[in-house]
């Protein structure tokens, strides 16, 4: 990572995550019900039997009412176990029983799958910090789903889900960084 761009990106998630932890819960709410909304549609139009998602934290969009469709609606879900050496391993989750992981951040309690699991759902939601309008995603810092995505050979659609104000121009950019096929945001579904 250059210097400059990752001070820029620093600088862009500590702004983030200080906007994300002063929303109202009223602001919430509506980014919930347009975030669950539009993922359920995501999934309806493409048929999906299973995916692969996250476990929001709690200064995250919301994925958790999209996620209580999917179990209702039996599809399986995998969720992401982060590793020290900076890869993810997989489990099947249950929607109900959750552990915290690596970052303290939520994981689902259950038989853990390797890296490769991920390979065969129909459909990748994940996390992120901001998406410009070309699907440059920008994560976190970590790097383990620029790994993931960039390591597979044949992956099915990708969406990263960010609040309306994080769909932007541009993201700074740096080599190893993914793009995303799509985000959903509160307010629609935006493929690229």
């Amino acid at each position: 990572m250059t210097d400059v761009v990752g001070n820029e990106k620093r600088a862009l998630r500590a702004e983030l995550r200080h906007r994300r932890r002063n929303l109202s819960a009223t602001e919430r709410d509506h980014a919930s019900a347009g975030i669950t909304r539009h993922l359920i549609d995501l999934a309806t139009d493409l048929s999906v039997r299973s995916i692969s998602a996250y476990l929001s934290a709690n200064d995250e969009p919301n994925t958790r009412p999209f996620l209580n469709w999917a179990f209702e609606h039996d599809i399986s879900v995998l969720f992401p176990i982060s590793r020290a050496d900076g890869l993810l391993d997989w489990a099947v989750g249950d929607g109900e029983n959750e552990t915290r992981g690596l970052f303290d951040l939520p994981e689902p309690v259950g038989e853990i799958l390797s890296p490769m699991a991920i390979n065969d759902v129909d459909l990748i939601i994940v996390p992120a910090a901001l998406i410009d309008h070309g699907g440059m995603r920008m994560g976190w810092g970590k790097g383990y789903f620029d790994k993931t995505l960039g390591s597979m050979e044949k992956r099915p659609p990708v969406y990263a889900v960010v609040f309306d104000t994080e769909y932007v121009e541009s993201v700074p950019r740096e080599r190893h960084d993914q793009p995303v096929d799509g985000v959903v945001t509160p307010s629609g579904i935006h493929e690229f």
